[in-house]
Formats: C-alpha cells, structure tokens, sequence
C-alpha cells in the first residue's frame, strides 16, 4: 500500500474531535460498554475474542486468520511503536474491529511512518478505546466469545436496536471463510539461495512470514488459492504440500479435507498449520469443535510430546481437533497421536502420523512478532521431504 500523506496540524484537531464521539461495545447476551470512538467512525459486526500478546498488534491486526472477529487486546496499552510498511502479515487488516483500553498518544519507533489510529481510519477500521478491557476479558472468559458490535457517530441514533442487530449478525460456527482471504491467482515465492525443494502451499489464509520461513530453507513455495484441486495440487509437481492457517470453521472444509486425503494417499510429506491441522484432523477421521474462547496470543505454553521440551508459542484458534490424548489412534491412513498439547487446558495442539509422511500444529511457528521457541517444525517438514526423497 502506498503511505498516505502526513497530516496536519488541522487535521490532527480534526481527528482528536472525532476521537472524543463516544462508542459503545454491545456483546449478543446484552451486556454494554461505553467508551470513545478509536479509528474510523460507524459500525462493526463479529465475534468478540481477547488476545493477550504485549506486542505485534501490526500482525495481529494485518492476520487473515482474525477475519469476521473483533479483536480485544488484554495488554492495557496499544499503539505504542505506531504502524510500519513492512511488519503486515497481508495486504490490509482483517479484524472486524478493534477494542483497547489506551491509546498510546505517541508512536515511537524509527521504522513508524504513522499512527495505529491513522492506520485504522485508513482501512476503515471501526473501533473502541477507553473500555475496561479486564472486565471484557474476564466475561468473555466465564461466557465465552460470542458475537458483538461496536457502534459510533451516526450509528448510535437508534441504541433501541443495537443488540437486536447484534443477534442477527451470522455467527463465526458454520462459517465458511477462507476463500474470503485467500489469493485469487497461485504465485511462488522463489527460494532464497540454493533451491532444494518444492512445496505446494494451500492458502486458506496464509501469512507472509509462513513461505518466508520454508524460502529461508531452500524451498520454492508455489502458493495456491483455497478452492485448489488435488490436481493443481500436483501440477507444480512438488516435494511436499503444506496447508496455512485461516478463519471460520473447520467443519465446513469438505472441499480442503478431500485435497488432504488425496495428498495422504499419495504419500507426499504433508505439513499443516492452525486451520491446516484442523483439517488434517479431519481428514485422518477425527472431529473438531469450537472452543469456548479460544487461544490468541503470543504467550502459549504447548509441550511438544515427542522430545518433551516445553514451548512459548503463538496461538490464534477458535476451534480444535477432538483427538484423543493418552493412545495411539487407528485411522483409514495408519496410526496416529497427538504430539503437542496444550498446557494450560489440554488441548490438542498437534498431530504425528506414523505410517505415512504427514503432521501439523495448532499454533504458529512462524510467529513473525515472536516467539521463535517452535521455528524448528519447518527443519521439521524438510527432514521429511529428505527422508521420502531419499
């Protein structure tokens, strides 16, 4: 995107009197806060989520993954090193609308080229600021995300309808939206020095950092849209396949589910994150289910089973695989075990097929914004790709 042009003294008045239009945030189960307009003025609709990372607002934000979700950051104070061009995970913001507790009023940052408040105006981010973030968080925690809408400006003249609007707005169950982000033409990201491999990539709403991390290790990753064919799959003629994160929910990936199965049949080393680990779940035979608040943050204990090492890790999921964790499961591809778990609440972060080449995990380890503790599941994918090459 190109960068806007510095505002003005009047405009910077201009926008400090929008800033104080007051705002309020309508959960589906009626309760209210009141707080001040943050970024563009008007309405947004989604589902109300809280993600406790202290930094890499600019990646959540810019996440595909955060689509159709209003975002409520736990730390108390956001906007503090302002907004780059070159941190964005994609090419624009995905969140639905944006909740804070306090502003930064300055950015400071010698790669800054403008506020996180210009940004959200820009895009035309609805948002709101100066709420109790502790107390969203923890009526979220005990009733669990649920839909919502921020309102401002014009959008307040009639408060008497504003949860009745809430209702109706569609729910993030049975939402069937990565196609919604995903590229519309398969591009490939060259890889960096000798290549080495070729993977084909499923975007069901990748992150940049994702090819970036497998160019930095000799792979050419040809990054395909997310209603791609087994065939397209295997145009590419590659070494591995790999399925990205993304939004909505797992349960209404058939067409991706029956991609994987061939993939699996076909014995090609198979590498999925996030959403691509939920739909390696299914494809293997097992279920997914909402969770009742999710995982987001960068702050995420998970135990990876097979080495036992303890990991800090990135999250961003609303939904899980219903695999069991204490026996090797039998499925129509051999057997299979959950490698990874979650250590604050158990659940399944992770899958490790045993007869044929093919594993995922729930959490991020690109982590752009950090942390890097889960990095090695990419040397993870090559070894695999070395050993059925070999």
């Amino acid at each position: 995107m190109t960068a806007p042009a510095p505002t003005t003294q009047r405009q910077r008045r201009e926008r400090t009197s929008l800033d104080r239009r007051s705002a309020v945030l309508v959960l589906e189960d009626g309760k209210v806060f009141r707080g001040q307009a943050y970024g563009a003025i008007g309405e947004t609709f989604g589902e109300a989520v809280f993600n406790t990372g202290m930094s890499g607002y600019q990646e959540t934000l810019t996440d595909p993954s955060y689509h159709r979700q209003v975002v409520a950051m736990t730390a108390p104070q956001i906007g503090n090193t302002g907004w780059n061009d070159e941190d964005d995970e994609s090419q624009q913001i995905w969140v639905a609308g944006y909740i804070v507790r306090d502003p930064s009023r300055v950015a400071s940052n010698w790669r800054s080229r403008r506020s996180l408040d210009e940004e959200l105006v820009r895009q035309g981010v609805v948002g709101i600021s100066g709420i109790d973030t502790r107390a969203l968080t923890r009526h979220l925690r005990e009733r669990g995300a649920m839909r919502c809408g921020i309102f401002s400006g014009e959008a307040l003249a009639d408060p008497a309808t504003l949860l009745d609007r809430v209702q109706q707005s569609p729910e993030m169950k049975g939402a069937d939206l990565c196609a919604e982000v995903a590229t519309t033409e398969s591009y490939v990201v060259p890889a960096i020095g000798e290549k080495k491999f070729t993977v084909a990539a499923l975007d069901l709403g990748i992150k940049a950092m994702t090819p970036q991390r497998m160019a930095e290790r000799g792979i050419e990753v040809h990054v395909l849209p997310a209603n791609s064919t087994l065939e397209d799959v295997y145009a590419v003629n590659p070494d591995g396949v790999f399925f990205s994160n993304g939004p909505g929910d797992p349960a209404t990936a058939d067409h991706q589910v029956a991609v994987a199965q061939g993939v699996l049949e076909r014995r090609t080393p198979f590498f999925g994150i996030c959403f691509g680990n939920q739909i390696l779940g299914r494809a293997l035979g097992f279920g997914t289910y909402k969770l009742k608040y999710g995982h987001r943050g960068i702050n995420q204990p998970v135990q990876d089973r097979t080495t036992g090492k303890v990991e800090v890790t990135a999250h961003n999921h609303g939904f899980a695989v219903n695999a069991p964790l204490d026996k090797v499961s039998d499925t129509p591809y051999g057997r299979v075990e959950v490698s990874h778990v979650c250590l604050n609440d158990d659940v399944v972060e992770g899958l490790q097929a045993l007869d044929v080449p093919a594993f995922s995990v729930q959490y991020h380890p690109e982590a752009a914004a950090g942390p890097h503790d889960a990095a090695y599941l990419f040397d993870r994918f090559v070894k695999l790709m070395e050993g059925q090459r070999a």
